[in-house]
């Protein structure tokens, strides 16, 4: 698992929004989302003949 529950229960808190659960396909989906990011990043800073993935490759 890449996200944390304990970091998105935050964010979820810090918005007030009254919403309060995580499903765990919720997690397992984020999770999926998140991995794709990063892939994505690699390939583009690869592209780039980088070997250091940067906020611009996001």
């Amino acid at each position: 698992m890449i996200v944390a529950k304990t970091q998105i229960k935050s964010i979820m808190k810090d918005l007030k929004l009254g919403v309060d659960n995580i499903s765990a396909d919720f997690l397992d989906k984020l999770d999926e989302e998140v991995k794709s990011i990063i892939v994505k990043a690699c390939q583009r800073a690869k592209e780039n003949n980088r070997r250091t993935v940067m906020g611009r490759d996001v």
